[in-house]
């Protein structure tokens, strides 16, 4: 069993901090896993990306060129990186930010989920990212939900531990959002 999973926004969005709860909650679960952050330069709203994988046996290289799931979290990244999902794969897109009309991936299925839209309905918008890891663990199978919130703990730092029940809420609701998107 391998999963690997490329994560795009922007600098503010939580992509790392997303890219580090796959990791904990896979580590959990007692798998093998490879994490590859990578940010532009600028403090916030710069390029922000991660790439993780996620294995029984060993990872191999974290450097994924073609993914099997891709979550996009804003235009720029849709742009320049939904072409790369590999055939067969998923593309996780929020539709809160990316305009979809009209626009396909052949041969590779396409979840629009409004991540931005379900942080702020939650109370908060910077609850995208953990919207967004609940939607990976739900379309993907490669991780289970209670090893995400139990990996929460492990991945915020202490003085956010209060606010473990309000992510909890965004990951199941990521998650519901896949099966909505799934039934359209």
């Amino acid at each position: 069993m391998r999963y690997d999973v490329f994560f795009a926004g922007y600098g503010g969005q939580g992509v790392l901090l997303a890219g580090n709860l796959l990791s904990y909650a896979a580590i959990r679960e007692g798998k093998n896993v490879s994490f590859f952050p990578a940010y532009g330069v600028e403090k916030r709203g710069g390029a922000a990306m991660c790439t993780v994988v996620i294995a029984d046996g060993d990872t191999g290289s974290p450097v994924v060129g073609h993914p099997s799931v891709a979550v996009i979290l804003n235009q720029l990244s849709w742009d320049k990186y939904a072409d790369k999902v590999k055939q067969g794969g998923s593309c996780l897109v929020n539709s809160s930010l990316v305009n979809l009309a009209g626009l396909s991936l052949d041969g590779r299925e396409l979840l629009a989920i409004p991540m931005n839209q379900i942080a702020i309905d939650l109370g908060d918008v910077r609850m995208v990212n953990m919207v967004a890891c609940g939607a990976y663990a739900a379309a993907s199978g490669a991780l289970q939900l209670d090893s995400l919130k139990e990996a929460l703990k492990d991945a915020l730092p202490e003085r956010n531990h209060k606010l473990i029940p309000a992510n909890i809420q965004a990951i199941e609701a990521g998650a519901a959002a896949v099966f909505s998107a799934r039934k359209a």
